[in-house]
This record gives C-alpha cells, sequence and structure tokens, in this order.
C-alpha cells in the first residue's frame, strides 16, 4: 500500500476532484460530510494513521443524534471517500466498521405538511427575510434544497419566475416559482446601502467564514464577503423554526398539487422526476383530499 504519508486534508482534496464530484451539488454535499470528519480527526494527521474505530466514533459524535436519513447520507459520504482511498489510490486508509451501521429509514406517512400549515408559516413576522424566502422558493419550486441553495443570483431570471439548476444526473433544468418568492426575492437581494446584489451566492450565511476554513471563490459573495448558505444550518434552522425537513417541502408541494388534481405528468414535470413510479411516492394524497373524498361513502343528502 502506498501513500503512508497522505494526510486526510490532501486525501479529501484528492477525492473531491474527482469526475465523481464534478455536479455541484454533489460536490457540496461530499465537501460538507468529509470536511466535518477530517476537522474533528485532525487535518493533518496521516491517513494510515487512523483506525477503523476513530471513522466510527468521528461519525457518532458528529451525527449519532440526527435523523436516520442525515446519519445515512454523511456515512454514505465517507465511505465513498475511504473506499476510493483503498481501491483507487491504493492508500493505506481506514474503513467505516461495521457496527457504525446504515441504519433503517422508515416511511414517514405525515411528510405532507398542510397547505394551510405552510402559508402560516410563511407569513409569520418571526422568521428572518433569508428564512422565509428560501422555504418559499422551495415550496413553490418542488425542488431540491441543495439545487435551490446552489443558485447565483446571476442565474436568476426575476421576469419570468425561473431559474436553472444542475439535477442530480447532471442535468440543467428550470425551476419556476410563484408570486410568493417573486415578492421576497428583491428583498433578499438589497444591500444595506440600497443597491443590490448582481452576482455570487443566492443564500447568503450570518458571518463571514474564518480563514481557517475559507470555501471556494465561487461560494464567497463579492459584495458582503459572506458564504453560501449551506445545507446543515439550512436543516438546522427549519428544524428550530417549524420543527421541519427541508425535503418536506418539495414533498408538500408535490402531494398539493396532486390534492388539486393535477395531472401526474405535470406534476412530474414540476418535480422534475423521470420515473412515474418514483412520482406517484410524492403524489400521495394527503389527509384534507382523503377527508373530502370520504364524502362520497356518506348517506344521500336530502334535497328539500
Amino acid at each position: 500500500m502506498r501513500g503512508g504519508r497522505v494526510t486526510l486534508a490532501a486525501a479529501a482534496d484528492a477525492f473531491l476532484a474527482t469526475p465523481r464530484t464534478a455536479n455541484p451539488n454533489t460536490h457540496r454535499a461530499y465537501a460538507s460530510a468529509i470536511d466535518r470528519v477530517i476537522a474533528l480527526l485532525g487535518r493533518d494527521r496521516p491517513l494510515a494513521e487512523i483506525a477503523d474505530a476513530e471513522i466510527g466514533a468521528a461519525l457518532t459524535e458528529l451525527w449519532g443524534e440526527s435523523a436516520p436519513a442525515t446519519w445515512n447520507r454523511n456515512r454514505a459520504a465517507v465511505t465513498s471517500w475511504l473506499t476510493w482511498c483503498q481501491a483507487k489510490k491504493h492508500w493505506a486508509a481506514p474503513s467505516v466498521p461495521a457496527d457504525a451501521e446504515r441504519r433503517k429509514e422508515s416511511a414517514d406517512e405525515t411528510r405532507a405538511v398542510a397547505k394551510t400549515t405552510i402559508h402560516r408559516l410563511l407569513s409569520r413576522r418571526d422568521i428572518p427575510l433569508r428564512e422565509k424566502t428560501l422555504w418559499r422558493m422551495l415550496y413553490e419550486t418542488a425542488a431540491r434544497a441543495s439545487e435551490i441553495l446552489a443558485l447565483n443570483v446571476e442565474d436568476l431570471d426575476l421576469e419570468h419566475r425561473r431559474a436553472p439548476v444542475r439535477s442530480k444526473g447532471g442535468a440543467v433544468e428550470w425551476v419556476y416559482w410563484d408570486s410568493g418568492t417573486a415578492h421576497l426575492l428583491p428583498r433578499l437581494l438589497r444591500l444595506p446601502d440600497g443597491s443590490i446584489r448582481a452576482r455570487g451566492p443566492l443564500f447568503l450565511s450570518e458571518r463571514r467564514p474564518v480563514p481557517a476554513r475559507s470555501p471556494a471563490a465561487s461560494d464567497i459573495c463579492p459584495h458582503t464577503g459572506r458564504a453560501r448558505l449551506g445545507y446543515d444550518r439550512a436543516r438546522v434552522l427549519l428544524e428550530k423554526y417549524a420543527g421541519l425537513d427541508l425535503h418536506q417541502l418539495r414533498h408538500s408541494a408535490a402531494t398539493h398539487l396532486g390534492d388539486a388534481e393535477i395531472p401526474l405528468q405535470l406534476i412530474m414535470g414540476k418535480t422534475r422526476h423521470k420515473n412515474p413510479r418514483t412520482a406517484m411516492r410524492y403524489v400521495k394524497p394527503g389527509a384534507e383530499a382523503i377527508a373530502k373524498v370520504t364524502e362520497h361513502l356518506g348517506p344521500p343528502r336530502r334535497r328539500h
């Protein structure tokens, strides 16, 4: 085995430069998980000196109390990185231990949130403008959170209420929003001096990044110096304010379209699912639609 002096940071950089992470959304998700693990273990430590148990302990400390989907997502990113180090580079590298196994993700029959609940959430006065805009945009576009967080200001077609995103398969596709998002975006882009941000990440973190963890130049706003808002931070804030998961906004949008009897083909166009069977998981009738259908099973109503 070669590469005895390769550090964790160097191994991570090499992996994140491969074609498998060329998609910006994939790169951002993998980098987030791997960077947090190597920061905990020590970025300058040799890869060959890390024991399997240390990887397991790091995963447990970082995501042991998280939802199964969050644990599985981050565990998979670290596993892919370490497997690549062993199989492709032939470096002496640890593995994810057997006791840090993948967790069962139970099917949640209540993932879709009632439309009234979402509109009440988005009209609350205590919700910051950034979060209100992000959540409204996720719901109206029915897009994945990683796709919307990857948007830059220059991507926005404000006149036609649309923007191009890079989907899971790497294709560039359009997402569309409605008047709620259109009303909020100009306020989000306005700077304290009254000017408007013209380029850089659309959704920004609260503070400028510290020098030790400076992100890529493309993830820094040229107007404010603040970094792009990360998925984990966005997830934590939605959980804090509403007890919801980011994906529930996309799921709810698809369900509400189904409740409105929009044809499956149009719903697939909106959510950009390619497989009808996959889309059907999301277009499951909500409680309101089922309650309405139940009226047809009642006794005939008298007419006077």
